[in-house]
């Protein structure tokens, strides 16, 4: 394998990894938005740096990790308010 190859595979493979991590990401806001969660533990747990990880969330996700975490919790408290069961401030506090 010729170094250009060799190298475009590394590179392939690191995107590869990216990408597995952020779904990881993604998965752990999905079940524990009710929870408080910042980026820096989503980072840290993601093994990568926070700024990166936010980089290469929005191009995935065409969001920031923030902004996807806000919109997880609306969506939660909108389908809570549709079920009618709870008031306001429940709603509040089982969507995060």
């Amino acid at each position: 394998m010729c170094r250009t190859a060799w190298r475009q595979a590394l590179i392939e493979a690191s995107h590869l990894k990216d990408l597995a991590r952020l779904r990881r990401v993604r998965d752990r806001i999905d079940r524990e938005h009710a929870r408080p969660l910042d980026v820096v533990a989503l980072a840290r747990a993601a093994d990568m740096a926070p700024g990166h990880l936010g980089r290469q969330f929005r191009l995935a996700y065409g969001m920031s990790p923030y902004a996807y975490l806000t919109a997880r919790r609306i969506q939660r408290a909108a389908d809570l308010r549709r079920g009618g069961d709870l008031g306001a401030a429940e709603v509040c506090r089982a969507a995060g």
